[in-house]
């Protein structure tokens, strides 16, 4: 019973993070869309906290985030990004559950859970797009997924094996 306890206050501490995070970069918002300070906390309550908890984490942030503080901007942006960060986390905990929990398959299963919420992301904007009479084109997605993304593709890949490893040596991460 323990464990769960411990589950639920590492998810809690995500959904904080990931709330409090867009503040480092808000004054600049074209630095916040290049970090994505959000997706952080998602992607490592999927390691920390496994799939559920991180599906649950990444999907409500966005929208708590939107009904707070009116950033991202609902529904053309939070809602997309929910889905994203849901796909994120589901993912992440997935492949990190599935995959030998060995250093290069925490970069697997990172760059699976990104392929995977971006991809989802698409899927998302396209239907919001399509639900309000507008065009969502391939083009559209490339430079919101993929172009204007580098520094915080980067940022992640870098960061979050980091984090994952030093967890896991400080045995806050189970290697189940």
């Amino acid at each position: 019973m323990k464990k769960h306890y411990r589950t639920l206050v590492f998810a809690a501490m995500c959904l904080a993070l990931a709330i409090v995070l867009p503040f480092f970069t808000g004054q600049i918002p074209e630095i916040g869309q290049m970090l994505s300070p959000m997706h952080i906390p998602a992607l490592l309550c999927g390691y920390i906290c496994g799939p559920v908890w991180a599906f649950a984490v990444g999907g409500v942030a966005p929208l708590l985030r939107s009904a707070i503080f009116g950033m991202p901007p609902f529904p053309s942006v939070a809602l997309p990004m929910a889905f994203e960060l849901a796909a994120y986390g589901l993912a992440a905990g997935l492949l990190y559950r599935l995959l030998p929990k060995r250093i290069p398959y925490i970069y697997v299963s990172l760059i699976g859970a990104m392929v995977c919420g971006r991809v989802v992301w698409g899927i998302a904007k396209l239907i919001l797009t399509a639900a309000q009479a507008g065009q969502f084109t391939f083009a559209a997605f490339i430079a919101g997924a993929v172009t204007g993304s580098v520094p915080g593709i980067i940022c992640h890949i870098i960061l979050i094996p980091l984090i994952v490893i030093a967890l896991k040596r400080a045995k806050l991460l189970a290697d189940n």
